[in-house]
């Protein structure tokens, strides 16, 4: 009879070396999508995911005017943020397409949004950005790759003024980013929602002295907050292709929709070169 004493031990030992292994780590952040950034990442014309689009007809929708979707094909990684952007005055959604497949290849859903009128002012606007936001989330062909709670807005020109004032009316928002913005109102102090605002130096539309400017130095400085201020720029440079004003958009929503602390280092400290006037901000981020 063959003795069994080393077949106990082994499986002792096995069995030992089950219970001593480490569980498999979870991710440290659920919400990361993508690979490591790099600078040549975010500043390429497409990011790391396929995208497709679709077309929300005026007549399809309530409280605000249509548009288009932009989001990842795939659902591997499961749900991602979302992030609704608004043209300015007199403007269309057209403005503002750009961006549309540069962020949603980055791994969020966008819908960049044309509103009732092309006359609406900054508050109405804000109202029709949540609404998209509710739309994409709530009965959007899309709804079921989103994470409901990871929401953003964007805006050029008075749509800028409409994503402070979105920011102020939901301050579970995750991030706002203002181009260039337009508004009435100067004090924002009541902003809770992490805010990155770009200006142009030469805009003569909304001139940063008396828009982007103070609305940021009004923001709490408690606040995650920055200000870009683009070198030699008009009121309208984000309205079409800007590796800046994108790369900077880019690392702000995966830092604060995302939590992606990986994208922190092109944020903090602040970034410089030929291409920016002034940077200022509240690094480190919280």
């Amino acid at each position: 009879m063959r003795n069994p004493i080393p077949r106990l031990l082994g499986a002792l030992t096995l069995a030992a070396a089950l219970v001593a292994a480490p569980a498999p780590a979870l991710a440290a952040n659920p919400y990361e999508r993508g690979p490591a950034p790099t600078v040549a990442s975010i500043e390429a014309s497409r990011g790391y995911y396929a995208f497709a689009q679709v077309t929300v007809a005026r007549s399809s929708v309530s409280g605000f005017g249509g548009g288009t979707i932009y989001y990842p094909t795939s659902t591997a990684d499961g749900t991602f943020g979302a992030i609704a952007i608004s043209p300015g005055f007199t403007a269309s959604q057209s403005s503002v397409s750009w961006l549309g497949p540069r962020l949603a290849s980055q791994g969020f859903v966008v819908i960049t949004i044309d509103t009732l009128s092309t006359l609406d002012q900054p508050d109405s606007r804000g109202t029709q950005l949540l609404a998209a936001l509710t739309y994409l989330t709530g009965t959007s062909s899309v709804r079921t790759r989103i994470d409901a709670t990871r929401l953003g807005v964007m805006g050029h020109s008075m749509g800028g003024g409409g994503s402070l004032s979105a920011s102020r009316t939901r301050p579970s928002l995750q991030a706002a980013i203002p181009l260039t913005p337009w508004h009435g109102t100067k004090n924002w102090s009541s902003d809770t929602v992490p805010t990155l605002i770009i200006g142009a130096e030469n805009d003569t539309v909304a001139p940063v002295s008396s828009h982007a400017e103070p609305f940021y130095t009004s923001l709490p400085s408690t606040l995650d907050k920055a200000y870009l201020e683009l070198n030699n720029a008009s009121h309208s440079a984000p309205t079409s292709t800007n590796v800046t004003v994108a790369k900077y958009s880019i690392s702000w929503l995966k830092r604060f929709i995302d939590n992606d602390t990986r994208y922190e280092q092109f944020l903090c400290p602040a970034p410089s070169g030929s291409a920016i006037q002034e940077y200022r901000d509240t690094c480190p981020h919280s």
